[in-house]
């Protein structure tokens, strides 16, 4: 297909076969981006329409999606090469191998939207707010950085608020079961991903909360 062959030379897709792929972990700054300015990651990105957003808005901070369907990765690493946004990139991987891509500390940011809430009890390790993946986070990111959730789904944003209120290493910082209705939304400057328009579309109200690890 076309867009697999683009992404095969794309230099904003880091993906197997390509030798920055066994590189990349803590030289994201020097090897992509050649900058030191602060790197902010988006779980499950799917076509990159808020991490393209997010690139727009802050010119001065590095944005890195991470899917694992090259097809979806394909169109925002092409928005992202049309409007010359050097500060977007897109790594192609499942995310449970996250910590072989990124240091300890590396990460300035992380953004988790919209991910499958796998409502099954016998599919929680699953979760990308399970214990399993925040135990896998915690390192990657800085001190001072905060993880942003974002859900349509009721199930999840329970089971995710109530394992963080549970947790004497995390910081609950602020969370809403309706951010179109909170003080929040203009943080996020309308960037919709296709998910999120098409659940607001319906009528569902969107749950966010974000947070930070504690300092030992």
């Amino acid at each position: 297909m076309v867009r697999f062959a683009e992404n095969e030379v794309n230099p904003n897709v880091i993906q197997a076969g390509k030798p920055i792929f066994q590189e990349i972990k803590g030289h994201w700054n020097q090897k992509q981006f050649e900058n030191e300015n602060p790197i902010v990651v988006e779980l499950a990105c799917g076509r990159g329409e808020f991490t393209v957003g997010l690139g727009r808005e802050y010119r001065d901070q590095n944005f890195i999606g991470v899917d694992i369907k090259g097809s979806r990765i394909w169109k925002g690493s092409s928005i992202a090469t049309a409007e010359g946004l050097t500060n977007v990139a897109f790594l192609r991987t499942q995310i449970q191998n996250l910590d072989q891509f990124f240091a300890e500390g590396e990460i300035s940011e992380l953004w988790i939207t919209f991910p499958d809430p796998f409502p099954r009890d016998g599919d929680e390790k699953r979760r990308l707010t399970s214990p399993r993946f925040l135990d896998m986070y915690k390192p990657m990111i800085k001190s001072t950085g905060i993880v942003h959730f974002k859900t349509d789904n009721t199930g999840l944003f329970n089971y995710t608020l109530e394992l963080l209120q549970s947790r004497e290493d995390i910081e609950l910082i602020a969370f809403t079961s309706d951010f179109y209705q909170s003080d929040m939304k203009d943080d996020h400057h309308g960037i919709k991903t296709k998910y999120e328009k098409l659940f607001s579309d319906k009528g569902e109200k969107i749950k966010y909360l974000k947070f930070r690890f504690k300092t030992s």
